[in-house]
């Protein structure tokens, strides 16, 4: 509910502040007087998009504050929640318009953009009028009024989930039949290069094994003649023969030499240990360079072959195998891409037909509410003085969606046989506002927590047709708040709050004032509204008499 509008310096209002009240209030004033100016400033402050030009002459700024206090399960706290938005019982919007055009809000002193501005708004008041085409009179809202007047929003809900279960199953076949048409294009390839790859059967290392074998036997050939001649050389018949002959003969003159070759004699025998150890490590040697000239063809033939095929596939030696691995599993997957696809087009089978019933399903649900909304308009136009006009609401199929497979437009005939067409273009201003009200009436209740705002939705009724009007605005007050600006004293008459808007002027400049009504200024205002400028006691009376007891 709007419980306050704070407006300084817009147009031809320097300060005005009002406190409005649940139920109906009724804004009233002659022509020029600045309602409309009253509608333009709660606009600006809501977002929503109006004049450039809002600024009083002389002011650096204009500026717009309203409050509004909500439930706790208002729409507008999950705005801001989704906005990152603290929030408490109260929400006061500001906003301020420079001279130089630029516009800043507020949401609770925290600024915000435009969007998330009239997102706020969108969920705290709604505009009805002639021209208005945010409202009913918004061909893209019919849908949603009509969901909304049938409670149908679970079964909306299950042709959205349908959807979305369906959309993700033709992405996954598709996807799918992308893939199996990309294996089946190198089939060819992955099964000549997979059994080429088998055939080799690379291991991870053997690259390196190989090149270390085959250096290792190239070493062989060229080391091997010099490790053989130093081992004949430190053989019998070389150096060990002669030391063990030096021993022998310096053993026989031992005995006469007094002791003096016993260190020779120990070293020798020393060096002949140092040589069987030198020789054992050379056999050694000549043992593990031994090879078969075979093996280092064969190792060199395998090693060239591990090493061409890496290079034709352009990956590391040791990532031949894992490189085999990933094409044997691409073909795996295109020897089972046929089963792949059946099965993933059986799953997208059920989730047509879910899709199918759910949205058939709320297709005839929203025909039967239709009928029951053209039933009902029906028993609203005839108190309105359009007992002879048609109202209907069109279903026609269109693109499947999250929303169904249909398109609402409310439509209506003046005239019975005359043409119907889309309610906007077919009514005329005094029966577009009578449309509109009776269609706001049927579809009470489905705006929980809204604001309404009437602009002259009375406009070209007057007498018991203006008295019908104003209880239907009355009806949907019982249930909230609603504001209108009106020239109808039906109408006024029956407002649980009244205010009057004034345009004063002074040799300096022209002001416009709201002032609130009660017991006679409210009385002499009505009685105004239908006699005119000179208020008369018959006029008096009769306002008295439009008064709800």
């Amino acid at each position: 509910m709007l419980c306050n509008l704070d407006i300084r310096d817009m147009l031809i209002i320097d300060r005005l502040e009002l406190s409005f009240q649940p139920g109906l209030n009724v804004l009233t004033g002659e022509t020029g007087a600045g309602k409309s100016i009253l509608l333009d400033s709660l606009g600006f402050v809501l977002g929503w998009r109006g004049r450039a030009e809002l600024v009083r002459q002389g002011a650096d700024q204009g500026e717009v504050i309203a409050e509004f206090n909500l439930s706790k399960n208002h729409g507008a706290w999950d705005v801001l929640r989704e906005a990152g938005l603290s929030y408490d019982a109260a929400l006061i919007l500001r906003r301020i318009n420079s001279r130089d055009g630029r516009k800043t809000a507020w949401i609770n002193d925290r600024r915000v953009s435009g969007d998330i501005l009239r997102a706020v708004s969108a969920t705290l008041v709604e505009l009805h009028g002639q021209h208005d085409d945010h409202g009913m009179l918004n061909p893209r809202k019919h849908r949603i009024l009509l969901d909304d007047f049938g409670n149908l929003a679970p079964k909306l809900a299950a042709v959205c989930v349908a959807w979305k279960d369906l959309t993700a199953a033709k992405k996954i076949l598709s996807t799918a039949e992308i893939r199996v048409a990309e294996l089946q294009a190198e089939e060819e390839f992955l099964r000549h290069t997979v059994a080429e790859l088998d055939e080799l059967s690379p291991s991870a290392g053997e690259d390196a094994e190989l090149d270390k074998q085959r250096r290792k036997m190239q070493a062989a050939e060229k080391i091997g003649e010099d490790i053989h001649k130093s081992y004949q050389a430190l053989g019998i018949n070389g150096a060990e023969g002669q030391l063990i002959d030096a021993v022998r003969w310096l053993g026989d003159a031992s005995e006469q030499a007094d002791g003096t070759l016993e260190g020779p004699l120990a070293a020798l025998e020393r060096a002949i240990i140092e040589l069987g150890e030198a020789q054992s490590g050379i056999e050694a040697c000549v043992a593990e360079l031994a090879f078969n000239p075979y093996d280092l063809e064969q190792a060199e033939e395998r090693l060239f072959a591990i090493r061409g095929l890496a290079r034709k596939h352009n990956v590391l030696a040791d990532e031949l195998g894992s490189f085999a691995d990933a094409l044997r599993s691409r073909l795996r997957a295109l020897d089972r891409g046929e089963s792949d696809l059946a099965e993933l087009n059986a799953i997208l089978d059920v989730a047509q037909v879910t899709y199918d019933d759910a949205a058939n399903g709320l297709s005839d649900a929203r025909r039967k509410w239709a009928i029951k909304l053209d039933m009902a308009m029906a028993k609203e136009l005839a108190p309105l003085k359009m007992e002879r006009a048609v109202f209907a609401t069109e279903i026609t199929t269109s693109n499947p969606g999250p929303d169904g497979v249909d398109t609402v437009s409310f439509t209506v005939a003046t005239n019975p046989g005359a043409p119907a067409g889309p309610i906007g273009k077919i009514a005329s201003g005094g029966e577009l506002s009578r449309f509109l009200l009776a269609l706001k009436v049927c579809l009470t209740g489905t705006d929980s927590g809204l604001t309404l705002i009437f602009d002259e939705i009375d406009r070209g009724v007057g007498g018991a047709t203006a008295d019908a009007v104003g209880r239907r605005l009355s009806q949907l007050a019982s249930q909230g708040q609603v504001l209108v600006v009106t020239h109808s004293p039906q109408v006024a008459a029956l407002g649980d709050h009244h205010w009057r808007v004034e345009k004063r002027q002074t040799k300096e400049a022209t002001v416009s004032t709201v002032v609130g009504l009660v017991g006679s200024d409210r009385i002499d205002e009505i009685a105004r509204m239908l006699s005119g400028d000179r208020i008369t006691d018959e006029a008096r009376a009769a306002a008295i008499a439009l008064l709800p007891v």
